[in-house]
């Protein structure tokens, strides 16, 4: 087994477990990608917060687990705010859109009200105690799965040698 597949196992472990024990699934994905291969920091985390649940729990708006995919490919293959005047650096949209492509494939969309219809048939009020409670119980441990998968994918992304994703372009 290659050095990245163990940590991409890991990141997979621990995100999944970090969602059922903690929720916010952007931070989750994020800590187990900071624990397996570094890059991320604790201002990052903190800074995802709020992309949980759709943003804001409105479930409105992007996957918080692949909002925390995004930000950590960001995070090694983003543009520094010193290089704004040097281009887009369009290889790490790239690397973002496989990975969006591909999460959209596994779970048949990319925001969280469509996760939730995957999930369990239909869409919850994130903001309405007993909603919330219903959403928790019917999606069991699906969320972890998505959060654990797009942090497994994240890892092997960021560990794969720069002859597959050169430098920033």
């Amino acid at each position: 087994m290659k050095i990245e597949n163990r940590f991409a196992m890991q990141a997979y472990e621990k995100a999944a477990q970090y969602e059922l024990a903690y929720g916010c699934c952007p931070q989750c994905v994020l800590a187990a990608i900071q624990e397996t291969v570094g890059i991320v920091d604790d201002a990052t985390i903190k800074a995802s917060h709020g992309l949980s649940g759709g943003g804001g729990l409105s479930a409105n708006g992007l996957c918080g687990a692949l909002a925390g995919g995004l930000i950590g490919l960001g995070a090694r293959f983003g543009r520094d705010r010193s290089k704004f005047e040097k281009g887009r650096f369009i290889s790490n949209f790239k690397k973002n859109k496989a990975l969006i492509e591909r999460f959209e494939e596994k779970f048949g969309g990319v925001t969280c009200d469509a996760l939730q219809k995957a999930f369990t048939g239909r869409t919850y009020n994130m903001w309405d105690a007993e909603e919330y409670k219903a959403f928790t119980e019917a999606r069991g441990k699906k969320c972890a799965e998505a959060a654990g998968t797009v942090a497994r994918w994240t890892v092997e992304m960021l560990t794969q040698t720069s002859q597959e994703f050169p430098g920033k372009a």
